[in-house]
């Protein structure tokens, strides 16, 4: 069973890096090939808000997805795959708030502001946070 709950693990790694790989085909994205530039000074994408907003959420429940499968057979606890799930949840609703206003004034906050505000939206980075919080939350438990 141990073998079964590892291979669970990796498919849910394989599945977060195989949404890495195809973001250029799958996603709606003209931010992508801005920020791959890496120069402040080209001119801002055109974009259409409805198909990135929707993009972006899409994108998320990919990662969540998979996010969530690596928590839940990482540490075989529903309720704390529930509760990385809200941490997600209200994660990505602050971070893409912030973003679509980074958007909205054409990233006049700060560039570099916006790509990691972007960043936070588009990667699955709390669960580079939750796996190490559950870890210790259960070494906790076992004492």
């Amino acid at each position: 069973m141990k073998i079964v709950n590892w291979l669970l693990v990796f498919v849910g790694i394989c599945g977060l890096i195989s949404v890495r790989v195809v973001e250029g085909a799958l996603f709606y994205d003209p931010f992508l090939s801005f920020f791959k530039e890496a120069n402040p000074s080209i001119s801002f994408p055109d974009f259409e808000w409805f198909p990135l907003v929707l993009h972006h959420i899409f994108r998320w429940s990919l990662n969540v997805l998979f996010s969530l499968i690596i928590i839940q057979f990482l540490f075989k606890n529903k309720m704390w795959t529930a509760q990385a799930a809200l941490l997600m949840l209200i994660f990505f609703v602050i971070t893409f708030a912030v973003y679509l206003y980074c958007i909205y004034t054409q990233f006049e906050i700060g560039y570099v502001f916006s790509f990691y505000m972007r960043r936070f939206v588009i990667q699955p980075l709390v669960l580079l946070l939750i796996v190490p919080l559950f870890y210790y939350r259960m070494k906790i438990n076992q004492q």
